[in-house]
């Protein structure tokens, strides 16, 4: 009994060291998970998980320019040599980038579907970057330089900044950036696709024919002399080359690499066969003219959407854009419709977005290409576009319905007399209003800014990417080890073209 008696007190006595001694270890197991989730990210981790909120984004490309090169950069930078690669140094880097592919096969379990998009940011001599945006900011005033058919050079400019939208987002400090679909990387091997910061818009429409010419040799000589490009011939490369007049003369020599464009045009008149195609290139919307109609003033506006249909712009185009006299020609008068020429300038703006903003559709038919600002415009005003383009391809669709948004109109219906207006009147007010509501959920996906916000039109790039990266390893690896004998795959010429509508 006594022995018994002396066992019970025995193990009391235990209890308290043996729950001290558990509760000792439940704090360190708890410190140690606490510290390794405060650790700093890895190149895997997505970066700014506490991102600076504060930030107040700008959406105007003249004032972001302005903040950018007088706060954050100098008004020139120091000039990066040409590249002087031999074979040894392309073979070099071959190891470098099978040896960090291997790691991260093995080590990252979704590779290669894997985000954020590393992405690795040329430093190319300024007289390719800082200079031509320079340039811009101390020409945008004169308004007296327009183009052949009369449009002002600047504002095109601005519609098609889309390579300057990207760039300032690529370098920005990351205390700055908030996107997580993309990291920049500072060593090439580290990198799953390449950005060339190249404006050749700008370079297109402020420079002399023969100096635009030369620069985009230039351009060009230094972009493939570098290892990188030499191991991939260019297939993760990204040029943006917005504009179809742009980096026209060079073009062929970078067809493999990857495209930002605003259209797709298969008829010849400004890619040639085979330079463009769906798999490889990416689509980007304009940078609209218009500012945006949020939530609020699409529902503010619903009462006061008067006009049934409304147009505004040039009536006479070339090319697919002749579909526009045949359009006015048939819907100039009727009853609900409004149709008007378009101007330039301040006054030409504000026009536009008080008639989309009093409209209910916005007529947005192809003009010199089959796409236009006009779409981007009549989304960001709350105004359902009514598409009349047969080879209209658009930006995101691998992301977004444009269905839910746009009313999509062949050419060949629309100059039926009588047709397209019974089409859209037609269309329920129950359908209108949805359509609209969904046009205040998508209009973020269309307005570029300074810092880039998620799920804007620069997240929605990388994302895009991010679908890309295999095919791209694919076609790379497969072009190092085939021999001439070896069976040539389809190429890009043989493709169908692109059409938004079947071809009967």
């Amino acid at each position: 009994m006594a022995n018994k008696q002396l066992h019970i007190l025995s193990s009391r006595s235990r209890s308290p060291i043996l729950l001290f001694t558990i509760c000792l270890f439940a704090f360190s197991l708890l410190f140690v998970l606490f510290s390794l989730s405060t650790r700093h990210p890895s190149a895997s981790s997505y970066p700014n998980t506490n991102p600076n909120l504060s930030l107040k984004p700008e959406t105007s490309f003249v004032a972001s320019l302005e903040h950018f090169l007088d706060h954050k950069y100098p008004r020139s930078s120091s000039s990066s040599p040409f590249p002087t690669v031999s074979e040894e140094d392309v073979s070099r880097f071959d190891d470098q980038v099978f040896s960090k592919e291997r790691d991260r096969f093995y080590r990252e379990p979704y590779y290669p579907l894997d985000l954020p998009i590393r992405v690795y940011v040329y430093e190319m001599p300024s007289k390719f970057t800082y200079d031509l945006l320079w340039l811009f900011r101390n020409t945008y005033r004169n308004t007296d330089n327009l183009t052949s058919n009369g449009s002002p050079v600047h504002r095109l400019i601005e519609q098609h900044s889309v390579d300057y939208w990207l760039w300032a987002d690529l370098i920005a400090p990351e205390s700055e950036r908030l996107l997580k679909s993309v990291v920049r990387v500072e060593r090439q091997e580290d990198a799953d696709l390449f950005y060339v910061p190249f404006f050749t818009t700008i370079s297109f429409f402020l420079l002399e024919k023969q100096q635009c010419k030369a620069l985009y040799r230039e351009a060009l000589k230094w972009v493939t002399d570098q290892p990188a490009w030499k191991r991939s011939e260019g297939r993760n490369h990204i040029f943006p080359i917005h504009h179809p007049w742009s980096f026209k003369s060079v073009r062929r020599y970078v067809k493999n690499a990857i495209w930002l464009l605003p259209d797709m045009d298969s008829t010849g008149n400004w890619y040639k066969p085979g330079q463009v195609f769906l798999e490889k290139d990416l689509i980007l919307p304009y940078v609209p003219n218009v500012n945006l109609c949020d939530t609020k003033c699409i529902s503010e506006s619903e009462s006061k959407r008067s006009t049934l249909l409304y147009f505004r712009g040039r009536l006479k185009r070339n090319a697919g854009g002749k579909i526009r006299a045949k359009l006015v020609a048939e819907l100039s008068g009727a009853d609900g419709v409004l149709i008007e020429e378009g101007t330039a300038g301040e006054g030409g703006k504000a026009a536009a977005q008080i008639g989309m903003r009093k409209s209910i559709f916005c007529l947005s038919p192809a003009g010199d290409t089959p796409s236009s600002a006009r779409l981007f415009d009549a989304i960001v005003s709350g105004c359902i576009p009514v598409v009349v383009s047969d080879e209209l391809e658009l930006p995101f669709e691998g992301i977004l319905d444009y269905r839910k948004i746009a009313l999509f109109v062949s050419s060949s219906d629309a100059v039926q007399p009588g047709w397209l207006l019974k089409f859209l009147k037609s269309i329920s007010l129950a359908q209108i209003r949805g359509m609209q509501r969904n046009l205040a959920k998508y209009s973020k996906h269309f307005i570029y800014s300074s810092p880039a916000l998620p799920l804007g039109p620069e997240d929605l790039v990388w994302r895009m990417m991010a679908g890309k990266l295999v095919n791209i390893r694919l076609h790379t690896r497969r072009s190092q080890r085939v021999v001439k004998e070896s069976r040539s795959v389809c190429a890009c010429d043989c493709k169908r073209a692109n059409f938004t509508v079947p071809v009967l």
